[in-house]
């Protein structure tokens, strides 16, 4: 008997930008009695059903984009006799699809990490129960990867979580509503233990997996000391505290190591935050800007961030701090116009944002924006074929729509297209030497090359085109830029690199933070939006 985990994808590549953490998570929670689990990442290579044997455990982990790929898994597993359990964000969503696609023996909703060692468990006893509620843990339960299961060869960069949960309400994202708007906060010494045996390994470059790695603004602390409470400031300010502390270790790692994180837009009014990241080798964030105009911020919940002149300065603080942005836009918002696309595209090149992902308006299961799509579609809904377009994730790939809710004044084609032309100038080599400039040596330039086109391919190419040629072009060109990319981001591995010594007070950056009667809450950004 086997435990297998699989990571469904049906686009493998040999190499991947970032290990899928999960695996390696559930690995730690398999319970010893069970052996080391088989791990199988998808987007390296697909799974064999000649390695699943009667009486495994296949445990699937599916989002909604992989979802009919992970169902795909679990009726080949299941056809061949093995004990299927399905868990991730979708599963959490839609437990029964789980059971009726997927052909499920048992669901994990919520945190895995307590609940799939009970599943394990009961599968060996032949009695598995239908529904494991994992809930939401608190920090101090989050397991640590079991990084030793991993091949170090198949991917760039390793990826640690400090933190889950997210205190904002975007329409369109599903994290506040999942994985709760509390942060739940891991101690930074199990994090820097973590990270320290992945250099060991060899990895230098970590992506910090947070839902937001922000958790707590200046808004939140005024607000909090306004009202009076307490009880409220004292947990912000504990949140607050550790995220110093941990940036406080990071900046103790070999100086080679690099970070990178995703956080709110609301970062860029607090220097000292920023000046941390810096310090503690944070180089870069995936910050949520979504929109350029006013009223694109309003469509999508995010009317705290800010638009035209003030994004633009706002942006450009990140990276006087020396932390660069990644930043992430929407097209299709109903407030959109043809003309959104190059303001969206000008904006991003003009505030020096050294990556961006430009991607269409999706209702994902679980947000705002999704519940109001399919209250719209309830009364006449649309089909494909005998799937309603609101479960698109069941319509097999080849026939799916690229959009799904009609837009007021352009075409689903139209939307596209343009949004192909603004990854295509955003990508083009000129853009791409041109911020390349960040970096401080030649090989690193290279590098930052590979990756941004890299990232263009796997993004834009495979996923916007619906031309089967082109994407088949484009997955080719991913696969060998993704072998020439691994050789620029390995490093050699540090067997010996001890763990701090823990015996630390708090920074003196963090004390000053507090320090006063809330003039820290002042600057170029003084006028207080939310992310």
């Amino acid at each position: 008997m086997s435990v297998h985990l699989v990571n469904p994808s049906d686009n493998s590549f040999g190499t991947a930008v970032i290990t899928p953490r999960w695996l390696f998570v559930l690995a730690a929670a398999t319970p010893h009695a069970a052996g080391d689990p088989i791990l199988v990442d998808e987007s390296l290579e697909q799974i064999t059903p000649e390695s699943i044997q009667p009486g495994d455990i296949v445990g699937i982990s599916v989002h909604t984009g992989n979802a009919l790929r992970g169902y795909a898994v679990g009726k080949m597993a299941r056809s061949r006799g093995a004990w299927v359990v399905y868990g991730g964000i979708h599963a959490t969503l839609f437990p029964e699809e789980a059971f009726a696609r997927g052909d499920a023996h048992a669901v994990v909703t919520g945190d895995g990490d307590v609940a799939w060692g009970r599943a394990v468990t009961d599968c060996l006893a032949g009695k598995p129960e239908r529904i494991y509620e994992g809930g939401r843990i608190e920090g101090d339960e989050f397991l640590a990867a079991r990084w030793d299961l991993m091949n170090p060869e198949k991917y760039m960069w390793a990826s640690v979580q400090t933190i889950r949960g997210c205190p904002k309400h975007c329409s369109f994202c599903s994290v506040w509503r999942t994985d709760g708007q509390k942060p739940r906060q891991r101690k930074f010494q199990s994090v820097i233990d973590e990270i320290v045996a992945l250099r060991r390994l060899g990895f230098r470059f970590i992506a910090l997996a947070d839902d937001n790695f922000y958790p707590v603004t200046f808004t939140d602390l005024r607000l909090a000391k306004e009202q009076n409470n307490t009880a409220k400031l004292e947990e912000l300010t504990a949140i607050r505290n550790e995220r110093f502390q941990l940036m406080d270790e990071l900046a103790k790692l070999p100086r080679d190591m690099v970070f990178y994180t995703q956080m709110t837009m609301e970062a860029g009014e607090d220097g000292v935050f920023l000046d941390a990241m810096r310090k503690a080798n944070i180089k870069g964030a995936l910050v949520g800007v979504e929109a350029v105009t006013p009223e694109g911020l309003k469509a999508v919940y995010k009317d705290w961030n800010y638009s035209g002149e003030a994004l633009a300065k706002q942006l450009q603080t990140f990276k006087a701090h020396g932390v660069h942005v990644l930043g992430s836009f929407i097209f299709g918002l109903p407030t959109d116009k043809p003309s959104t696309f190059d303001a969206t595209v000008e904006m991003a090149i003009k505030a020096g944002v050294t990556f961006a992902q430009f991607v269409m308006m999706t209702p994902f299961p679980g947000t705002v924006d999704f519940t109001r799509w399919e209250k719209e579609q309830a009364q006449n809904p649309t089909m494909v074929g005998d799937v309603p377009i609101t479960r698109y994730w069941l319509i097999p790939t080849e026939v799916r729509p690229k959009m799904f809710t009609p837009h007021p004044s352009m075409s689903s084609d139209e939307i596209r297209e343009r949004t192909q032309k603004v990854w295509d100038r955003f990508y083009n080599w000129g853009a791409i030497w041109q911020r390349s400039a960040c970096t401080p040596t030649l090989r690193a330039r290279i590098a930052f090359m590979f990756l941004s086109k890299l990232y263009r391919q796997m993004y834009a190419g495979t996923g916007i085109s619906t031309d089967s040629a082109r994407r088949k072009k484009s997955k080719t060109w991913a696969r060998w830029t993704a072998a020439q990319c691994k050789k620029l981001f390995r490093a050699k591995p540090m067997p010996e690199l001890p763990s701090p010594d823990w015996n630390i007070g708090l920074p003196e950056l963090t004390q000053a933070a507090f320090a006063g009667d809330g003039a820290q809450i002042t600057g170029p950004f003084s006028v207080i939006q939310k992310h």
